[in-house]
């Protein structure tokens, strides 16, 4: 990596730093605003992991100018961070646009992918684009009948990802039911902190994204691993622990609120796992909803494993109790549970 560019990447970084610092001042001065909303523009995914209820083979995309409306919507708002999801997001034939809209409106912008499909100058163009934050989940070292998304499999993509990008790469392994070697996570966490990207470590939830506790093993991998993670927003992970320990959480979920799950259809829903509710298209979705939602205790939050939710309602842990109960919503019987295992995010 030539001189300039080491020089351009690290000054980038400090960039994302002060945005980072702006966005949770921002957060802690007002409730009134998303912090993270993860955004769907294509369902469609070019693997078929057998864990994943958040894919389809044949799904077009959402046509751009769709997502221009819901992105200056999110803006409207006071968005912090959108976060692109799928689906695989680079399947999206205008996926640099929509970055390149998020950066416009001032927002921060993520991408989750399975790295399948990126070359070099693939990332540089997302590097023009404007992409801040990059994660991959990589599953196991070798690819097995339940995910193809293998260290073994995206090792040439993470050098790739090292020699060129521009933003952060995070990359997330995952321990828990269904993970056939446990020692794989650290496997792949060293790998990621060799190359000099930051590492989380994710617990598989179960088919209505509830915990399951993990083995001795499996805890003292979680552990080392957790060891591994650089400070920041992202890695607030003390929930983890009682996750880990198949304990509960006593925690006010703040999803339809300070975080937002936005379905291709363009409809709010509380997560991936609990699609459904409120399902409120997202150009109708007011402020008064979103604060309702805010003081709405969420029945399923006890034993919950979504990370980004639990991320993004930390900073709201002090303050605004929540008096409303989930069932006292008139469409609460709307509320879709899904099958399949989605903590790999």
């Amino acid at each position: 990596m030539s001189v300039q560019k080491t020089i351009r990447k690290k000054l980038l970084a400090a960039h994302r730093k002060l945005r980072e610092t702006r966005m949770l001042l921002k957060g802690l001065i007002s409730t009134r605003h998303p912090v993270l909303v993860h955004i769907i523009p294509i369902r469609r995914c070019n693997l078929a992991c057998t864990y994943c209820n958040e894919y389809d083979d044949f799904s077009k995309p959402v046509p751009t100018e769709e997502m221009f409306a819901r992105i200056d919507r999110l803006g409207a708002m006071g968005t912090s961070i959108i976060t692109i999801s799928g689906g695989e997001p680079l399947l999206h034939p205008d996926l640099d646009a929509i970055i390149a809209r998020i950066r416009k409106n001032g927002i921060m912008a993520g991408l989750i992918t399975n790295g399948y499909l990126l070359v070099a100058d693939r990332i540089e163009k997302l590097n023009r684009a404007g992409l801040e934050y990059l994660q991959i989940s990589i599953d196991n070292v070798k690819p097995d009948d339940v995910s193809k998304k293998s260290l073994k499999v995206l090792d040439q993509k993470l050098e790739l990802l090292a020699q060129h990008a521009e933003f952060q790469v995070n990359i997330n392994s995952v321990l828990g039911s269904g993970v056939a070697d446990p020692e794989d996570a650290l496997t792949v966490a060293h790998r990621a902190v060799q190359l000099g990207f930051t590492s989380t470590v994710g617990i598989l939830h179960d088919h209505n994204g509830q915990l399951e506790p993990l083995g001795p093993r499996e805890q003292e991998i979680f552990e080392e691993i957790i060891s591994l993670e650089k400070r920041s927003f992202t890695r607030i992970n003390q929930f983890q622990h009682n996750i880990a320990k198949g304990l509960e959480n006593d925690w006010r979920c703040r999803a339809g609120a300070r975080y937002l799950y936005i379905c291709e259809d363009g409809l709010v829903h509380y997560c991936s796992q609990q699609r459904g509710y409120p399902g409120i298209p997202l150009l109708e979705y007011t402020d008064e909803q979103r604060q309702r939602e805010f003081v709405t205790k969420k029945g399923c939050a006890p034993r919950c494993t979504v990370s980004c939710v639990h991320q993004t309602s930390a900073m709201d842990f002090w303050r605004g109790p929540q008096t409303i109960d989930h069932g006292s919503s008139p469409s609460a019987q709307g509320l879709v549970q899904l099958s399949g295992s989605t903590s790999r995010d």
